[in-house]
């Protein structure tokens, strides 16, 4: 059988990372385009995207700015693909949504596409994926795009000026590629897919590694290698193995979450975090698989060195009635759920309980 699998949709036409990598990457951008979108959201970041643009501008350009009011959300994306009429490209500065809703906008107007992470909490400044949001911020779905982006631009020192906290989210968030890819492709008999999921293990033990010293020092080369891995290496996985190389409950648990606003305030790699510690409980309660356990066991003091949430109280529902929960729960359980690439049939109140335990130390089996 032939399978297609194009270029595009594997990696950015280009990348360029390292200290500088912004002022490097202006004449490939002039190359690009001559009147591009220079979209952002966070009132942190709103100073950063007037320097961009002002380079832009000393390079000939004629940049229009517009601001995103909520997630990468279908009102936001109508209102600025009005706005972006006589734009020739899309160029993205920020966190994960923001960078979703560029691509996003990008391929719905078939422009040049360039990403400018401003902080190493997702890969999303490298895939040909986009995550769409209600404006309250709750997961609706997601949307596969034909290619990866132009250019993705992974300035160094940008990325140092992001707080410690969206870091920590990387981790988490990358560190679920391994764990969600082993259970839903770790059978596959694809090569490509097999070579995607065993990167994912050793983009796990870089990270077991160096998040620590990451966190503590960000002027060193564990830093350097941390931020790569969550931004640009954890987007590989995705890009080589496809669809294949699924989300499984992590995510699920994740889009769950965003259901409730109680939670809006954690980053998308905290609550994914999270979710590895459900998927974990539920591969060792549901699946009977004691590996589980011990992964459990090991990931569980990483993600509290790290200050990542480990339980529903840290998450902010600690005051969540039932109904919220199960709310959670039946959302990452609806039908088509990721959580459904998992081996073994999960009900909602199994994922209930896995969420009220997800941070209990299972006992060591001999």
């Amino acid at each position: 059988m032939v399978r297609s699998i194009s270029s595009h949709s594997i990696a950015p036409a280009n990348v360029l990372r390292g200290d500088r990598a912004w002022d490097e990457a202006l004449p490939q951008i002039k190359a690009l385009c001559s009147r591009p979108l220079v979209l952002g959201r966070s009132v942190s970041t709103a100073r950063q995207r007037q320097r961009f643009v002002a380079d832009l501008q000393a390079q000939g350009l004629k940049p229009l700015q517009a601001q995103l009011q909520f997630d990468c959300c279908e009102q936001d994306l109508q209102r600025v693909s009005s706005e972006a009429d006589g734009c020739d490209a899309v160029l993205a500065a920020g966190g994960g949504k923001v960078l979703d809703a560029g691509k996003l906008l990008a391929h719905r107007l078939s422009l040049p596409c360039i990403t400018v992470p401003l902080s190493a909490s997702t890969c999303a400044g490298w895939t040909a994926l986009a995550n769409i949001y209600s404006p309250q911020g709750a997961f609706e779905g997601d949307v596969a795009l034909d290619r990866c982006p132009d250019l993705l631009v992974f300035d160094h020192g940008l990325v140092r000026q992001a707080p410690p906290r969206t870091l920590a989210s990387g981790v988490a968030d990358a560190l679920a590629k391994w764990y969600e890819a082993s259970v839903s492709s770790g059978d596959s008999s694809d090569g490509l897919v097999q070579q995607a999921v065993q990167m994912a293990r050793v983009l796990r033990d870089q990270l077991l590694i160096d998040s620590l010293t990451a966190l503590e020092d960000p002027d060193s080369a564990a830093w350097v290698r941390t931020a790569e891995a969550c931004a640009l290496t954890a987007g590989v996985m995705g890009g080589l193995g496809g669809a294949r190389c699924r989300t499984v409950a992590a995510h699920a648990v994740h889009n769950g979450l965003t259901q409730l606003e109680a939670c809006h305030h954690v980053l998308h790699g905290e609550k994914v975090g999270f979710g590895i510690l459900v998927q974990l409980r539920l591969e060792e309660r549901l699946g009977g698989n004691r590996l589980a356990g011990q992964a459990h066991r090991q990931l569980l003091p990483l993600l509290r060195q790290l200050a990542l949430p480990v339980s529903l109280d840290d998450l902010g529902l600690a005051q969540a009635s039932l109904s919220e929960l199960q709310e959670v729960c039946r959302f990452a359980c609806r039908e088509g759920s990721d959580l459904h690439h998992l081996p073994f049939a999960v009900t909602p109140g199994a994922l209930l309980e896995a969420l009220v335990g997800a941070a209990e130390l299972s006992p060591i089996s001999l």
